[in-house]
């Protein structure tokens, strides 16, 4: 019986289609794509007897291992994830690395227990060097509206009320500064590019003509927007933003103190205030030569003071006290000297409500 391939990668991605992913754990934590499902053929240990194996006697040789080794109990067990999830999720499609041997048999397995579904034409390669090539075409024809502003003018609240919009950081899940950093870790690289590669062509099916995209470094925390990719949102416009220091200041409190402090509470308990304060205090640290020694021990004294506060009354607003300090003596002239020097030109400088209306009357 003649089973199913598929290469209509833009499908899968539009359709946010589920997939099996038959690969080793190993491959799979490299980078994976979004909405799949790690159920491997072989495990780590085994992937690499095959590989030896390969290397010391050929295909043939490795092929007859693997089927050893995937045989009996251990054979039933994998049939018996796949067919869970298919059950679960009927539209799954399934793949390997290439598209060749493992997700070929996963596959045949899967239909000889009553479940025919279809396979990755060129399997995680091919689909990879898809969304890549997407990526680079579709950022290259996007006309981009880039939001800047200082720091903590709200330019991620801005961009989260609009339809037409990517999320570098979100994806990234890092706020782009020293103070970047959230609970849960960043994601692989590949793993970045490879949602990066999604939202860009969801963006192009949704037919809008301005992409909006948030002003960013190369870098955002430790993953990096690849530099054609990067290069290529950067041939647009800038809006800034213009907000107060005493709203820039609010908008700071509200995400790194208010926000930040429950979440550090709800992941760490009765340790959670001391591991955030510790944090702050480390994305001071790595700012200390930017900052100079005497402005750095300033500004950590005012943390201290008003986490001492927060400790002693459970009041956290003197924590606004270093936040106006770091915006107003090292953000804020950071940022000015930026926009001087960057080669995007400025089309527009308004509120928020204003950037909004601006940004509408484009794209309608």
């Amino acid at each position: 019986m003649e089973l199913p391939l598929t290469d209509d990668f833009r499908s899968i991605v539009l359709e946010n289609r589920p997939l099996i992913d038959v690969r080793a754990p190993i491959e799979y934590e490299k980078g994976a794509f979004p909405n799949s499902t790690n159920l491997p053929l072989l495990d780590d240990e085994q992937r690499r007897l095959v590989g030896i194996r390969y290397k010391e006697s050929g295909n043939d040789a490795a092929v007859e291992l693997g089927h050893k080794l995937i045989s009996g109990d251990v054979k039933d067990r994998c049939v018996n994830q796949w067919t869970q999830f298919v059950k679960d999720d009927p539209e799954a499609y399934i793949y390997c690395f290439r598209g060749g041997q493992r997700s070929g048999i996963s596959q045949r397995w899967l239909a000889e227990a009553g479940h025919t579904i279809p396979r990755l034409r060129g399997g995680y390669k091919a689909f990879r060097n898809f969304l890549i090539t997407e990526s680079e075409r579709i950022s290259a024809e996007a006309k981009t509206l880039i939001i800047g502003g200082r720091t903590g003018s709200g330019k991620t609240l801005l961009i989260k009320q609009l339809d037409n919009t990517i999320d570098l950081e979100g994806l990234a899940n890092h706020r782009g500064s020293s103070f970047g950093r959230f609970i849960s870790p960043q994601p692989a690289q590949i793993d970045f590019e490879d949602q990066l590669g999604y939202e860009l062509i969801r963006h192009e099916a949704g037919a809008h003509k301005q992409l909006v995209i948030e002003h960013e470094s190369h870098n955002i925390g430790r993953v990096y927007i690849p530099k054609p990719i990067f290069e290529n949102l950067q041939q647009g416009g800038l809006l800034i933003l213009e907000t107060s220091l005493e709203e820039r200041t609010q908008i700071t409190f509200d995400e790194y103190v208010t926000i930040a402090l429950t979440n550090y509470l709800d992941s760490f308990k009765d340790s959670g205030a001391q591991q955030w304060f510790d944090d702050l205090n480390g994305g001071l640290d790595r700012i200390r030569k930017r900052l100079g020694a005497e402005r750095h021990q300033e500004i950590k004294g005012l943390l201290r003071d008003a986490y001492e506060e927060q400790l002693k009354s459970a009041d956290t607003q003197a924590h606004k006290k270093w936040i106006t300090a770091l915006l107003r003596d090292y953000y804020d002239p950071m940022y000015d000297y930026q926009i001087k020097k960057s080669p995007i030109p400025i089309l527009f400088r308004g509120n928020a409500s204003e950037i909004l209306a601006f940004i509408r009357s484009r794209d309608s």
